[in-house]
């Protein structure tokens, strides 16, 4: 019965090709599906900065959030060109915290109980190249997101990256706004040395050697009408023995860029970050010096960006970058797996600048110094596996006092578990 009713269904090879083609929308959207990632970051963040300054003055800042922050990034559609969608989302609740106590900059300005932000981003890929539009984060020598606060900074814009050679990355886009670390707003002011733009533009390439233990790079960027810069980037890791030596060696020249609206520049920065690791422990040595009549030129903000690790003595609180200083670093790094803890590390680094000369405040040769503990521990196995505590604690000291938070110890809790939801 069934037989006899399935030969009287008329049929031709045009409407099987029109079934077919109707198909195809479905398997490229399962395709798409099927390399969707999405991850969840659950962070609970409690930061303590106490000021050592004049009496009267705010003695503490003091702040604690919850954060989650949901990325997803989709596959591509099935052809030549591909396209798909990123989106990060952050929504963050404030558990502790008072106006008088504010300063974190955790939470943006007035405190306020949740915060809650979206980003996203349209991506098209044609070969290894990929095209990216809209919101996101940035990590790249001349332009990184600031890491050091619970929210993810962003930035809005066009990024490009293509990887078409074998051992060579090429880097390009234009930035128009960002997303401070502490602000849920898109922001188009984009600023250096008190002066604001709209625009940011760049370009890099990085080639990787030497069975990939060596790396060149060379960046162009330019904060339209304010400055312009370049940046020689060689890092390299060399085996002897049992150490294995590391180097990240750079230089940045800058000037002004069109009407000049932080005035003449003129800048030469020197960074250099020199590792031996012998089993678990790692020594390292910073060095950086400052010339010229301007600090080192980044993307900054009012809230004092920090610069990530572009240079070799960023740390938690400070690039020390300002105008002509000289500064140094000493860091050790000691990992506890042969210890019987897999997953407990400790840092501890020093770091003195002097020459520092601050124009505005009037100060021609000053001296500041940072030191930093900080202990991590990743839960290794079991339900908790990945859930990541980490006790931050700093000081900063600075000769100069121009206002109240110029010296502060400061503390910082991580409490972190990343969820992978598909």
């Amino acid at each position: 019965m069934n037989s006899i009713f399935v030969e009287k269904i008329p049929y031709s090879r045009s409407s099987l090709a029109l079934v077919a083609l109707l198909c195809q929308p479905l398997a490229a959207a399962e395709e798409f599906l099927d390399d969707t990632k999405v991850d969840l970051a659950i962070k609970n963040f409690y930061q303590n900065r106490n000021f050592l300054g004049s009496p009267g003055s705010q003695a503490q800042a003091e702040e604690w959030v919850q954060f989650f922050t949901l990325n997803a990034r989709s596959g591509y559609s099935s052809g030549p060109l591909g396209f798909g969608l990123d989106i990060i989302g952050q929504f963050g609740i404030k558990l502790n915290g008072t106006p008088s106590s504010s300063g974190t900059q955790l939470l943006p300005p007035g405190s306020p109980h949740d915060v809650s932000r979206i980003d996203p981003i349209a991506k098209a890929k044609f070969s290894k190249t990929v095209l990216k539009i809209g919101d996101a984060v940035m990590d790249l020598p001349i332009l990184r997101s600031d890491p050091g606060r619970a929210k993810l900074q962003t930035y809005r814009g066009i990024t490009l990256n293509s990887q078409e050679v074998e051992n060579l990355t090429f880097y390009g886009g234009q930035i128009r706004g960002t997303s401070l670390r502490n602000s849920i707003d898109m922001d188009s002011d984009l600023s250096y040395g008190g002066a604001i733009s709209n625009r940011f533009d760049y370009a890099g390439g990085e080639y990787h050697f030497n069975n990939r233990r060596t790396m060149i790079g060379l960046w162009s960027a330019h904060l339209r009408d304010i400055y312009q810069q370049q940046f020689i980037n060689l890092t390299h890791t060399q085996p002897v023995g049992d150490w294995v030596l590391g180097s990240n060696m750079g230089v940045f020249f800058g000037k002004e860029d069109g009407d000049a609206l932080a005035g003449e520049l003129d800048n030469k920065t020197f960074t250099g970050l020199f590792s031996a690791r012998y089993k678990v422990h790692t020594f390292y040595v910073g060095l950086q010096k400052v010339d010229g009549n301007s600090s080192w030129m980044r993307v900054g903000a009012s809230d004092g960006t920090s610069g990530g690790g572009s240079l070799a003595n960023d740390n938690l609180n400070s690039s020390f970058d300002r105008e002509d200083e000289r500064s140094w670093q000493l860091r050790y790094d000691l990992d506890f797996i042969q210890m019987g803890m897999p997953g407990l590390t400790v840092t501890n680094r020093y770091i003195h600048g002097s020459n520092v000369k601050i124009r505005s405040i009037g100060v021609d040769n000053g001296t500041e110094s940072e030191r930093e503990l900080i202990i991590s521990y990743v839960v290794q196995a079991g339900p908790l596996k990945n859930l990541s505590v980490v006790w931050k604690n700093s000081s900063a000291r600075r000769s100069w006092h121009n206002n109240s938070t110029s010296d502060f110890d400061d503390n910082r809790l991580y409490i972190s578990y990343p969820l992978s939801l598909r």
